[in-house]
């Protein structure tokens, strides 16, 4: 689940969310995620197959180019 977190940003760092999150259940990591969207790291793409988090080209390519079906 921390990988949806934006660990970079002002808000992650102004709340302490690096020594909660561990502590923490699913639950209240999504209502936490879910009650600011600086905390969402982006770009966030999620596909029928996929979800991608953060821009990484080749995750990226190999999930958009693969053929659907």
């Amino acid at each position: 689940m921390k990988s949806f977190f934006n660990t970079s940003g002002q808000k992650y760092r102004e709340l302490g969310l690096k020594d909660k999150l561990p502590s923490l259940g699913p639950e209240e990591q999504i209502a936490i995620l879910a009650s600011d969207g600086l905390l969402v790291k982006r770009p966030l793409l999620v596909g029928d197959e996929f979800v991608l988090v953060g821009f990484g080209q080749k995750e990226w390519e190999e999930a958009l180019l693969r053929p659907q079906g």
